[in-house]
């Protein structure tokens, strides 16, 4: 892409900020820090050898993950910044860059799309029902999706159940954190199992 696409992402992350929560993760793997809760749950719900669409990749901490447990993942974003991050820390990783909204057919069919790290709450306002329909393109029939993002944020876990009933799924379940902590009313987070 020429240009910079629209999304909250770019609104309120810098190029400073965002250069940084890539190098970020890069120090944490490297203290030995536990970065990969999101994708534990995320195999947990797999089959053995599911193709995996990583729905806002970011630098590819999950879609790496995922492949080294046996997956064959695609990570998509927008942001090239860290889609170019995520190639050097993890090379021959396929990632690529791509708004959410073109996510289409022609990338073929998946068992799971993941969507970690509030990337629902950072998509350009009033799109998150097109990217759910995109994203539904390329879910195979039975596929589940799964979201997590904060719950303080313009784009809510209930609008989200709207949005994704509107596009044929179904909520199976929805936790407080990637370790499946019960959902209450006041949870600063929510992580939803949808099924296709």
């Amino acid at each position: 892409m020429t240009e910079t696409p629209s999304a909250r992402w770019f609104d309120e992350w810098s190029v400073e900020q965002r250069t940084e929560y890539a190098d970020r993760f890069r120090r944490l793997a490297a203290n030995g820090t536990d970065i990969d809760g999101e994708a534990r749950m995320v195999d947990a719900v797999a089959g053995r050898g599911s193709r995996i669409l990583d729905a806002g990749c970011g630098a590819g901490r999950l879609s790496a993950y995922l492949a080294a447990h046996g997956h064959a993942v695609l990570g998509v974003d927008i942001d090239p910044l860290l889609v170019e991050a995520g190639l050097e820390l993890y090379p021959g990783l396929p990632l690529q860059q791509l708004d959410l909204r073109d996510v289409s057919p022609d990338l073929g069919s998946f068992d799971i799309v993941a969507s970690a790290g509030n990337v629902m709450v950072y998509l350009e306002p009033g799109t998150e029902r097109a990217v759910l329909a995109a994203l539904a393109s390329v879910l195979r029939p039975g596929g589940r999706a799964v979201f997590g993002f904060a719950t303080d944020r313009a784009y809510t876990h209930d609008q989200l159940d709207i949005d994704a009933a509107a596009v044929g799924w179904t909520r199976e379940a929805r936790w407080a954190t990637w370790q499946l902590d019960p959902f209450t009313d006041d949870a600063d987070w929510a992580v939803s199992l949808y099924r296709a």
